[in-house]
């Protein structure tokens, strides 16, 4: 290693940290120096905070000291390589695919957050789900060299979740973590993270069950929830908001902002990360489209989930919720967010969720998810006979079987209707077929 550190800046939940990143012969290291004295200017990007560094935050000096000593105590503690030299533990490797992971490959937050779950501890304490990491992973295979792993290895593993209860999905899901893990030891060319074979291959997936039809909402029940969010029906006083902070987001016009999100999600089919990121310079007037080519994960903003931008055409019920917001007093040039909050930020999506769930619920909708939104969208245009190529585009859908899925949504009548004229017989007036 000759290169000095360089400083990175990440952040979680919206807080600023910074990272050293290094180079050692085998692999590039990365290590967490501690909160950034930092805060978001109004491009988005982080800059340097006014006064005084208070003790335990680092500014850019301080950063750079960390790291060197970071460094230092990084060499001091690694092993002497050569023959004979430890290889790595599973639980190294898997710590340097997610380093890689997120530094190289540039995974998305919400990846590498799943990622982090089925990796944890046993019993960590973790944000998702139910708050603690069961830990199978590491529990079985964390203290093993990894080259040493065999595939009755992890087939014992795979099978002690199935017998847990865990569904075929999740099962399956592990099951391919372990094996980019692996390829990623097998990707290696020199070093002690360099495998052989992989483990996980030869071991099949399990039979997940067919996901059962879709369940979307009509029209009419999509305004009857815009009207009821805009009427601040959601809203709980002495809750989770109080009657003062109630009228200042009305004031601001926050549950008509919730109301037209509402109705964009059905009408263009945007995921939630993707509504949230829609800027006004995203939106094409005349030609009546717009376009997606930002998504946010986990407060980060990057590429949406397809990897590639795509125009949305927009239907006259879309433009007029855009236009409807396009009257506000603040924040519609064209860098400024579609959807924003009292500060021109971006929306905190998980609380727009639970403002959606209360509002459907108090006027008594079926407990259809946000995402299904979405699913109303695909739904709605199979319904009225537009092209699965069509809505698959529109939808940002890889595979056509993705769209396929909509197709349930197609009235019988009309297609009985298509196969009664195509067994109809031939008017006896038209002139034969020549043969």
């Amino acid at each position: 290693m000759t290169a000095p550190p360089a400083l990175v800046i990440r952040s979680s939940n919206g807080k600023p940290y910074y990272e050293a990143k290094f180079r050692d012969a085998e692999c590039q290291v990365m290590r967490r120096i501690g909160p950034a004295w930092l805060e978001q200017a109004p491009s988005g990007d982080w800059a340097p905070r006014r006064g005084r560094v208070p003790d335990g935050y680092f500014d850019e000096r301080r950063a750079h000291v960390r790291a060197a000593e970071l460094v230092s105590t990084y060499l001091a503690e690694k092993p002497k390589q050569g023959r004979g030299a430890p290889r790595a533990t599973f639980r190294e490797l898997a710590a340097d695919y997610m380093r890689w992971l997120e530094t190289d490959y540039g995974a998305k937050p919400t990846t590498l957050r799943d990622h982090s779950y089925k990796l944890a501890e046993p019993g960590t304490a973790h944000r998702r789900g139910a708050g603690v990491a069961s830990g199978r992973i590491m529990r079985e295979l964390g203290d093993r060299q990894a080259a040493e792993i065999t595939s009755e290895d992890v087939r014992r593993l795979l099978s002690s979740m199935t017998a847990s209860g865990l569904s075929a999905r999740n099962v399956n899901k592990h099951r391919n973590l372990i094996a980019a893990i692996f390829n990623h030891g097998a990707r290696r060319a020199t070093g002690r993270f360099k495998l052989g074979a992989n483990p996980t291959t030869g071991i099949e997936l399990r039979r997940e069950p067919k996901p059962a039809p879709l369940i979307y909402f009509a029209p009419e029940e999509i305004e009857a929830l815009a009207r009821a969010l805009a009427a601040g029906a959601h809203r709980r006083r002495g809750a989770e908001i109080s009657a003062a902070e109630a009228e200042l987001e009305r004031q601001a016009g926050q549950d008509a902002q919730d109301a037209e999100a509402v109705r964009l999600s059905a009408y263009t089919g945007l995921r939630r990360g993707e509504l949230v990121a829609l800027r006004w310079k995203d939106i094409d007037w005349a030609g009546t489209k717009l376009t997606v080519s930002r998504a946010l994960s986990l407060g980060v903003e990057g590429p949406p989930k397809s990897g590639s931008f795509r125009d949305v055409p927009l239907s006259d019920q879309a433009l007029a919720a855009l236009e409807r917001l396009s009257h506000r007093l603040d924040f519609t040039s064209p860098d400024d967010l579609v959807l924003c909050n009292a500060y021109g930020r971006h929306l905190d999506a998980t609380a727009l969720g639970r403002r959606y769930n209360r509002a459907r619920d108090t006027i008594g909708l079926r407990p259809l998810r946000w995402h299904d939104l979405r699913h109303t969208f695909g739904s709605l245009l199979v319904a009225a006979g537009i092209d699965t190529v069509t809505v698959k585009a529109a939808m940002g859908h890889e595979r056509i079987t993705t769209t396929e899925r909509y197709l349930h949504a197609r009235p019988a009548t009309l297609q009985a209707a298509a196969f009664t004229a195509a067994f109809a017989p031939q008017d006896v007036n038209e002139p034969a077929l020549a043969s």
